[in-house]
């Protein structure tokens, strides 16, 4: 690895190790055993950098969204919704969870207006990537609309349940009571 790769991969781990506000650029060069002008030099911030990071390590999550293989609930389906949050779930169940980090970023967000500029364009293809996990199909097909309505509708529960196990793991809702109340909206939005 080159030390691009080589800070990518130390900020990582300074990022669940000690979150975005402690992490600083000598830990990052302590922890990927390279020089401090290499972070400006291939990144131009070490904020610009711990924001790549965190988008690296969020693209990453997919394979544990999908629970290690293919879903089996039919796309679109209740029983895929219910899957798919389970294995959402499953991944904020880890003490050194890397959506606690979130938390951090979406709490300071304002404190850092590049780094929220990053986050804002990766927001985007992270909602245009859940419609495919719940619903099937290709990211590069799923129409701008789409990614407008559905795709942030999920990007929104995901927050909300982010937060609720952030907040308190004990009391955060599980998988099967969130397509319940899917269920609940679903019949309450088709009664005549």
């Amino acid at each position: 690895m080159g030390h691009r790769e080589d800070l990518l991969e130390g900020a990582k781990r300074c990022l669940l190790a000690k979150g975005f506000v402690r992490t600083t650029a000598r830990d990052i060069v302590k922890e990927s055993g390279t020089n401090l002008a290499s972070i400006g030099y291939h990144y131009g911030s070490k904020d610009a950098l711990l924001a790549q990071a965190y988008v690296e390590m969020v693209e990453g999550m997919s394979d544990a969204f999908e629970g290690g293989g293919e879903l089996s609930g039919e796309p679109g389906s209740v029983e895929r919704f219910a899957e798919v949050w389970s294995n959402i779930i499953g991944t904020m169940r880890d003490p050194g969870s890397m959506w606690r980090l979130s938390m951090e970023i979406v709490v300071m967000g304002d404190q850092l207006p590049e780094v929220r500029e990053h986050l804002a364009r990766a927001q985007r293809g992270g909602a245009r990537g859940i419609v495919t996990l719940f619903h099937g199909g290709r990211e590069e097909d799923v129409p701008e609309e789409t990614v407008d309505t559905l795709g942030y509708f999920y990007l929104t529960l995901m927050m909300g349940v982010m937060a609720q196990w952030t907040f308190d793991p004990k009391t955060a809702p599980e998988a099967d009571q969130l397509a319940e109340g899917l269920r609940q909206v679903i019949g309450a939005a088709t009664r005549k």
